[in-house]
């Protein structure tokens, strides 16, 4: 069994607030007997050097925290501070294995712009990932949701050029779901025939066009969600607030 937690969306800015939130959600997960911890992009709200040193504190865990960039991220600095390397501008995938799963964590950014998109150094590596261990379950991570989920401001921004990801899938019968954030809306859907699955924000929570109201709640607690991979294969998502 694997249990792992996926927040997003902390829009860190040097200020407390945004930081007090985050350290709410990372005390609670510190403290619980969990695989890891995802965290699928927007970690500062300006990518400046400072929000991702504040971010390197907050986020600091006990478990592996395992991260990817969203469309307010820089890869520069993003690179410099949070992965102690040289501030190169390409995109920035990582492949995490470990307590039984392969976490490919893409790069679904497009600098200088808000909508997403994987480009070809991106699926080329996913795909590669994933060919390299086909026995082991993967999880697909990124920032930008590749499906409209009903919310025109996020739908017009989401992840573009999807039926390339969705080809990649196909060819990866192991790919047990696709994780995301961008959405500050907990949501569960499909996406290539597998669970999409988009975590809550941790700086606010979006509100549904029915909703009314102002787009963004500030005041709604930080929410959080804990995925839970069964002996039998079987995926279950849990949604908390903290």
């Amino acid at each position: 069994m694997i249990v792992f937690a996926q927040l997003s969306d902390t829009h860190l800015d040097t200020g407390d607030e945004r930081a007090e939130r985050a350290a709410r959600v990372m005390e609670h997960l510190n403290g619980l007997p969990i695989d890891a911890v995802l965290v699928t992009g927007d970690i500062a709200d300006h990518g400046e050097p400072a929000e991702y040193e504040q971010a390197r504190k907050v986020l600091e865990s006990p478990h592996p925290v395992l991260k990817c960039p969203g469309n307010h991220d820089v890869r520069a600095p993003y690179r410099e501070v949070l992965l102690d390397e040289p501030p190169g501008d390409g995109p920035i995938n990582r492949v995490h294995r470990g307590a039984g799963a392969v976490f490919a964590m893409c790069d679904s950014t497009v600098p200088g712009k808000d909508h997403g998109f994987l480009d070809d150094e991106t699926i080329g590596w996913l795909d590669r990932q994933l060919a390299g261990d086909p026995e082991t379950p993967a999880f697909i991570c990124f920032h930008h949701p590749p499906v409209t989920q009903g919310i025109p401001y996020v739908d017009g921004i989401r992840q573009f050029g999807e039926e390339r990801l969705a080809e990649v899938i196909g060819r990866h019968p192991q790919v047990k779901a696709v994780l995301c954030g961008h959405n500050h809306s907990a949501a569960a859907t499909t996406f290539a025939g597998r669970p999409l699955l988009v975590a809550p924000g941790v700086v606010s929570t979006l509100r549904l066009p029915w909703q009314g109201g102002d787009i963004a709640d500030y005041d709604a607690p930080p929410g959080m969600a804990f995925h839970l991979l069964d002996d039998d294969g079987r995926l279950t998502t849990h949604y908390r607030t903290v």
